[in-house]
């Protein structure tokens, strides 16, 4: 299996499906990628010589943020949002959707399972 950037790629696949898999690449930089290096994108990962698979590495490492780095990164930008209290910050505080997603229906992706409120439908005066 063929590792570029410290990431495993798929074998099988063609190279240009096969960079996706490295975290912060997706199918624009995996083709500005292949186009620099005039490498075939038809290419099973399998078929790349070893020299190619360095070129690659090489040109990852250089001009691009990836993995553990972009991961740090992204983090550390939310903790800023944090840290300023603002809206944006706080909604990833409380668990909440930041970019202006409704709530009452749809959210549960970030709010997680639902939590049962007792004796609310069962309320008559």
């Amino acid at each position: 299996m063929p590792r570029i950037a410290g990431v495993d790629i798929p074998e099988k696949k063609k190279i240009r499906y096969s960079l996706r898999y490295i975290y912060g690449i997706g199918p624009k930089f995996a083709d500005n990628i292949i186009a620099k290096l005039k490498i075939d994108p038809d290419k099973r990962a399998t078929e790349l010589t070893d020299e190619e698979v360095g070129q690659i590495g090489a040109l990852i490492d250089t001009e691009y943020i990836v993995e553990g780095a972009l991961r740090r990164q992204v983090q550390q930008h939310i903790q800023r949002l944090r840290d300023i209290r603002s809206y944006r910050g706080e909604r990833h505080r409380k668990g909440l959707p930041v970019r202006g997603q409704r709530t009452r229906c749809n959210a549960r992706t970030r709010k997680g399972k639902r939590k049962t409120v007792a004796g609310k439908k069962g309320v008559k005066s």
